[in-house]
């Protein structure tokens, strides 16, 4: 039994009256369980009143059975022992009655969040309570993201964790350092991705499974490892959800003119929504795409250098197109909302797709009209 199966069942156990967020584990030697001198090295106001000692347990249902009876009629748990594993410090901080967003409290990972459309969700959803792991390549803009969300003030957390989306170890790397800083997952969006425009004749190899190993790979990877958390919790805690999202795009319901490595991409995408949908529904995991128009102010279309205007105009996308203006007003042109996608307009699908029960294996489309559900 690993420490990414017993940490998630121990906090949700702990989360009966409201979700509780760990605050990290310490791995912790026989003789320091016994003086809980490893724990009150980090907090020296711990006492042994403050603790409950897991021992003796084959499985992870052994453990939620002697939390739960060691839990009643006593105030509020600071620290678990793991006899054999270590210390689960528990924050102290529980879901607040005074926020009523249904992300609360949740512990979401958003792939992709250091900066973009990926940050503006990011932060979208811990102003409304929920614990953020930017998860992300870009080690300096991540943690510089974190830290403007954590000095806000507010009593959840936002925690940077570096990965590379399309190398399945990386990614079990990042649920892992999830857990153990955190405590579980609740929620992740599998958001990162490229684009690399491009008709038959300009597209390499090399680039096209490049493309198809972040984002449908990748996406694939983000599932797979995620699911083992959420597993657990749901065995221990049955009427607890919990969320796989992909941000898939418009070019996932339709195809796109020399474009056609991204769309593929997202096409496979919400197959694989889909079919995880209908394999994972029996934990109570919810799988759903959400399928965005395009975010125009975003660095995807508005880089001055590899951005898609500039990449599309050199491509010839847009027949007739001279300039990048050209290509823009060509595209909003399309869009019955007359605007590009915004980061409030995603964010609240990702709010309904996690406050709903029934919904999943869906495709939402966020595209101001310009495509809809066949």
């Amino acid at each position: 039994m690993e420490l990414i199966d017993i940490i998630p069942a121990v906090r949700i156990v702990l989360s009966a009256d409201g979700l509780v967020c760990c605050q990290g584990f310490i791995n912790t030697s026989e003789s320091e369980f016994d003086s809980l001198e490893g724990v009150r090295s980090i907090d020296k106001t711990i006492t042994k009143a403050d603790c409950i000692e897991i021992k003796d347990f084959n499985t992870i249902e052994d453990i939620a059975l002697q939390l739960k009876e060691q839990l009643q009629n006593r105030p509020k748990v600071k620290v678990v022992l793991v006899s054999d594993y270590g210390a689960i410090l528990v924050d102290e901080q529980v879901n607040s009655s005074k926020n009523s967003s249904v992300v609360n409290g949740r512990i979401i990972i958003v792939t992709g969040g250091a900066q973009g459309f990926g940050g503006g969700v990011a932060e979208e959803l811990f102003t409304k309570g929920a614990h953020i792991v930017v998860a992300d390549l870009n080690e300096e803009v991540g943690n510089a993201m974190v830290s403007r969300l954590n000095s806000l003030g507010l009593n959840n957390k936002a925690l940077f964790v570096k990965v590379n989306v399309g190398d399945s170890g990386s990614v079990c790397q990042m649920i892992e350092q999830t857990v153990v800083q955190l405590g579980g997952v609740d929620a992740i969006i599998s958001n990162a991705g490229i684009l690399r425009a491009g008709g038959l004749d300009e597209m390499d190899a090399d680039t096209f499974e490049l493309m198809t190993k972040v984002n449908y790979s990748g996406y694939f990877y983000c599932a797979k490892h995620a699911s083992r958390v959420m597993k657990q919790q749901a065995e221990v805690a049955p009427h607890h959800f919990t969320d796989i999202i992909q941000i898939n795009s418009k070019s996932g319901l339709k195809g796109s003119n020399r474009n056609f490595a991204y769309a593929g991409g997202k096409f496979g995408g919400i197959g694989l929504t889909q079919s995880f949908a209908l394999e994972l529904m029996p934990h109570n995991i919810k799988v759903n795409s959400i399928c965005p128009g395009n975010f125009f102010d975003g660095p995807l279309w508005s880089d001055p250098e590899n951005g898609l205007f500039v990449q599309y105009l050199k491509a010839g996308k847009v027949p007739g197109a001279q300039t990048i203006e050209d290509v823009q007003a060509h595209y909003e042109k399309q869009v019955p909302a007359g605007r590009g996608c915004r980061v409030k307009d995603v964010a609240k699908a990702i709010l309904y797709v996690i406050d709903q029960e029934y919904e999943t294996g869906q495709a939402i489309p966020v595209t101001g009209g310009q495509e809809m559900l066949r």
